[in-house]
């Protein structure tokens, strides 16, 4: 049985979910339907790709992948079919996709081109239904679109280093459902450029020395539970993802807050990395 997944920034108020999910099994009865994600910021982009890139992978091979974000057809923004690493993936041309074509390069593309058959201002609805739909009977994508070679980039989407090598200037591509800030700093982009330097992450006006393996490091268990200080501790992380994570310690946003708004941090906002070379830690 076919899978095909769902994410979007409809919400969940609107109407626009439920009409995807009865055109699918208008089509295919013999279907199943996951939502990855409802919740995406509006024409959020770089959210978007972060939460794609990770949850692709946890489904079986062949899973069709719908994404509704910015999706509006244009001349700027075509809509295109992916197969890439034997997962199928339709959405707008804007960039969505080039998070996980960065680690892996796709095994075709094509631009989809069926729009003169399809009269609609829902293309989600209308477009990639029946796109996805035809892909989950066996159908293939030269059918449904003409074969290109490149996709949109997402800008900044790889952190810069400086001429001296010392510096690392990332920047947030999300934030999650605990506060926490997420950069595009992977785990091993920053190793290659630490080469075993000591370093300091600094967001906004928050510096950190230490970047821990798990949230719970940040804990002194010899201290009995009653004297740990903990709440509200911030701290740096390479997340189950790989990438650089500000948090802070069992936040909660609707009570005492998360790092995105106790230290002002929001998407596209700057992190910076400073590696120290062993001469300045002797001095």
């Amino acid at each position: 049985m076919a899978i095909i997944t769902l994410t979007t920034d409809f919400g969940e108020k609107d109407h626009f979910v439920g009409a995807i999910k009865g055109a699918i099994y208008s089509e295919l009865e013999d279907i199943r339907i996951v939502d990855i994600s409802h919740s995406v910021s509006p024409f959020n982009i770089s959210e978007a790709a972060y939460i794609i890139q990770n949850a692709y992978s946890s489904f079986p091979k062949g899973t069709i992948h719908l994404i509704g974000i910015d999706s509006e057809l244009s001349p700027e923004n075509k809509h295109i079919a992916v197969k890439l690493d034997d997962h199928y993936f339709i959405c707008a041309n804007n960039g969505i996709m080039s998070m996980i074509c960065t680690e892996i390069a796709p095994e075709k593309i094509v631009e989809i081109n069926i729009h003169d058959r399809v009269e609609t201002n829902f293309p989600v609805l209308d477009i990639f239904v029946k796109v996805a739909c035809h892909i989950a009977r066996g159908g293939t994508l030269d059918v449904i679109g003409k074969v290109i070679n490149t996709i949109k980039p997402i800008k900044n989407l790889v952190p810069f280093v400086n001429d001296e090598q010392n510096q690392i200037i990332g920047s947030v591509i999300y934030i999650d459902n605990y506060g926490n800030v997420v950069t595009n700093i992977k785990r091993k982009f920053f190793e290659n450029i630490q080469k075993g330097r000591a370093y300091e992450v600094f967001a906004r006006n928050h510096k950190f020395k230490k970047i821990h393996n798990k949230f719970s490091d940040i804990i002194n268990f010899e201290i009995e539970e009653s004297k740990r200080d903990i709440e509200g501790k911030g701290l740096v992380v390479f997340n189950s993802s790989g990438y650089l994570e500000i948090a802070v310690y069992k936040s909660n946003c609707t009570t005492v807050g998360g790092a995105s708004t106790l230290m002002g941090l929001q998407t596209m906002d700057t992190v910076t990395v400073n590696f120290i070379s062993s001469s300045i830690l002797s001095q």
